[in-house]
């Protein structure tokens, strides 16, 4: 076939992309099959169906396309765009991690200059910008599955390699979501597996900080993920089959407030056991957690999730009590204010959050009872004025003047006590 043209499409290859905008996925299947459809035609703006695909936001299209052989890096786009770009902006991270899968780069840039990782950031879609900036190709792992040189067997067994590169690839940086994840897959809850895991992850350190051009973010997770999996090993050694008492001792909490001081103290550790101390990510880190004390903000896993993964803790977001997961949509049905993504993370963390969960009208009463309440406010003749003024507005068209003031003296809270203080003579 000819080198696709932009504009230059068929009839089939028109009605491929109008299917495309509909998604389904069965009658694109059909067309494809047909030798007068080329898979990377570009339409009049010099998209390419892979391209409407990941911007449409279908993931079965997405995978078709690719197994029939779509240019993932094709970008002869107007503004030079790309199916990675496309996908990113898309804001579906299944797509993006499809895309990379299949080797899109991630440095190719439009017409102004932007990555992918850029244009979804600027949009907003920063599980998109994670999911891009954590990207390890499968690939490099897969290397230790084969016997190098001299060697006999494998550095990693290729039976590992699936299980261990889904830790790799995960954005939450969670020590009970990693153990989790090895809890998932069986063949690796075994003292001679996780040996030979940790190990990798630091030979792949190693390479991280000595290559050309030194990459101390990846370097500094694989250490963390070969931390937690030694962890886990040693866990084994001490007769605990199911890794169940390591998740618990993460999830422990302390009695005054809740607050989980081990998972702190593990995640430091690993910190300080970088063995490459030269590090400037390494200084940064030490010098955000150092001065704060255990239990205050911000924590030591808070700072290692932005420096690797660059996300940062938006107050509007719901995070699972347990594992950490974003987007934890599960209440308890007691207090209202511990959130889960599952009811599995709900029971692992009863044991200690039972010990500070009360009903949510208790808690709303301690809240009022903390309030400073508008009748004190009125024993103080500096603020009589104030309410004086407010109260004016009262019942009248301006009545929402009222209100917003009356919410505004609720909620000065009082220094020192029942009184003012007015200042010298």
């Amino acid at each position: 076939m000819s080198v696709p043209e932009k504009g230059d499409v068929s009839a089939s290859e028109r009605k491929l992309l109008q299917i495309i905008a509909a998604g389904d996925v069965q009658e694109a299947a059909e067309l494809l099959a047909s030798e007068d459809v080329r898979v990377n035609c570009l339409d009049e703006y010099g998209m390419t169906p892979l391209m409407h695909a990941a911007y449409k936001g279908t993931a079965d299209l997405c995978c078709l396309l690719l197994q029939h052989g779509a240019d993932v890096n094709c970008n002869q786009h107007e503004f030079g765009y790309t199916a990675l770009m496309f996908a990113a902006l898309s804001g579906k991270t299944d797509i993006t991690s499809m895309m990379l899968d299949a080797g899109a780069e991630t440095d190719l840039v439009n017409s102004v200059g932007r990555t992918a990782a850029q244009m979804a950031a600027f949009v907003g879609q920063h599980d998109c910008v994670t999911v891009i900036n954590n990207f390890f190709s499968r690939a490099r792992l897969e290397y230790y599955t084969r016997p190098q040189g001299l060697e006999t067997e494998p550095k990693l067994p290729p039976r590992l390699a699936g299980p261990l590169h889904k830790i790799i690839m995960t954005t939450n940086l969670n020590p009970v979501k990693m153990v989790l994840l090895v809890k998932e897959h069986p063949m690796m809850i075994d003292a001679v597996a996780l040996e030979k895991c940790y190990q990798v992850m630091d030979l792949l350190c190693e390479q991280c900080v000595k290559q050309q051009d030194m990459n101390e973010v990846l370097a500094m997770k694989m250490h963390y993920i070969s931390c937690v999996l030694q962890k886990c090993l040693a866990s084994l050694h001490k007769r605990d089959d199911k890794l169940d008492d390591l998740i618990k001792m993460l999830l422990k909490g302390r009695d005054s407030d809740g607050f989980p001081q081990y998972q702190e103290k593990f995640i430091r550790d690993c910190i300080r056991k970088f063995p490459y101390c030269e590090a400037t990510l390494l200084q940064q880190l030490v010098r955000s957690i150092a001065p704060v004390e255990i239990g205050n903000e911000p924590t030591a896993f808070s700072v290692l999730t932005q420096a690797l993964t660059g996300q940062m803790a938006f107050v509007d977001a719901d995070y699972c009590a347990t594992c950490g997961e974003r987007g934890a949509d599960k209440k308890c049905s007691l207090c209202k204010l511990a959130k889960y993504c599952s009811l599995t993370c709900q029971k692992l963390h009863w044991f200690t959050h039972k010990k500070m969960c009360r009903p949510v009208h208790v808690h709303s009463a301690e809240l009022q009872a903390d309030a400073p309440q508008l009748k004190e406010l009125k024993a103080i003749p500096s603020f009589n004025y104030l309410i004086g003024f407010t109260q004016k507005f009262h019942r009248t068209e301006y009545s929402w003047v009222y209100l917003l003031m009356t919410i505004f003296l609720s909620n000065i809270k009082l220094g020192g006590g029942s009184s003012v203080s007015r200042g010298p003579a």
